[in-house]
């Protein structure tokens, strides 16, 4: 695909209104939203991933409820799938909109990126898993620690997940530090439009606080108990989601619900500073200050865009 297509990107923070404001504008252009979202991915989890519910979708939703959230699903294979998204969109003669807030994930769609394999099922990885389990999280980081000191002093010895991705990788030749470095410097795929949704940093924690205290009243708490039954466990990549993690833990009695829950906010509003953070490094964000703006306004900036051109190419 060449970087001649243009695609529409709305990013931001957890909470900011992402979802509200891409339907808003996919509505406008007759086009689907396709989710950036590394979690929206799994079926199932649906309130904690604030997924918009069925009957409330006003144009269809890609790339949702893609896979169980017991399988192992990877950066490497949501790219694939969502181009193929982007590229039927296309396809049409329609403008793809794209949403979410999981950076690497929108850029390994609309950006040239290279990953090692660690496709689901791979041998090395059961293999690191089980090393882990014997070792401790401790254990296998000082392993990679041992083998690649630049990339253990970027990972946290309590991320297992992220420290056996980084011994598949040098297995594979790689280095993770090496490729964490370069996720910034990139060349386009698509001619991408990226519009990032910023407001006042205590008014965005409200909203994640309440965010987290409406999707506990809206059943959570039962939606992870029901995903627990059928084989989700917090060593998983979707039982790493925030929000599942904690009350999983919850379940298991190794912490008290409302101090879970507690644990969610302050999670999510970190999460909400690192998302930011990521995209800010990206120069091609244009941002909408939604204190200033209203949602309408904001699509009505968007689509008025597409006639002016000024899409991106090249490199960052």
């Amino acid at each position: 695909m060449s970087g001649d297509s243009k695609v529409i990107c709305i990013v931001g923070p957890t909470a900011s209104g992402k979802s509200a404001l891409a339907d808003l504008v996919a509505l406008e252009l007759g086009s689907p939203v396709i989710s950036v979202d590394a979690m929206q991915v799994y079926r199932g989890m649906d309130i904690g991933t604030a997924k918009t519910p069925a009957p409330d979708r006003r144009v269809p939703l890609l790339m949702v409820d893609v896979v169980d959230p017991c399988e192992d699903y990877s950066v490497r294979l949501f790219r694939d799938d969502a181009r193929r998204c982007v590229d039927e969109v296309l396809a049409s003669g329609r403008v793809p909109v794209l949403c979410g807030g999981t950076g690497l994930y929108l850029n390994a769609v609309i950006d040239e990126m290279e990953f090692p394999s660690g496709e689901r099922g791979d041998e090395r990885r059961s293999g690191y898993e089980k090393l882990a389990s014997e070792l401790g999280a401790e254990g296998l980081h000082a392993l990679l620690a041992d083998r690649d000191p630049r990339s253990a002093e970027i990972i946290h010895p309590n991320n297992v997940r992220r420290v056996v991705r980084a011994l598949e990788m040098l297995d594979e030749g790689a280095s993770y530090a090496a490729h964490h470095e370069g996720l910034h410097r990139r060349a386009a795929h698509y001619d991408a439009l990226i519009w990032g949704l910023t407001m006042g940093r205590e008014r965005l924690y409200e909203r994640i606080d309440a965010r987290v205290d409406k999707m506990m009243q809206s059943g959570l708490l039962d939606e992870v108990r029901d995903l627990a039954r059928r084989g989700l466990t917090a060593d998983s990549t979707a039982g790493q989601a925030i929000g599942y993690k904690e009350l999983l833990e919850a379940l298991a009695g190794r912490c008290d619900l409302e101090d879970a829950v507690e644990l969610i906010k302050r999670r999510s509003r970190r999460y909400a500073k690192r998302q930011l953070s990521w995209f800010r490094h990206d120069g091609r964000v244009r941002w909408i200050d939604l204190d200033e703006t209203s949602l309408e306004e904001a699509r009505d900036q968007i689509v008025g865009s597409l006639s002016l051109g000024g899409g991106t190419h090249g490199t960052i």
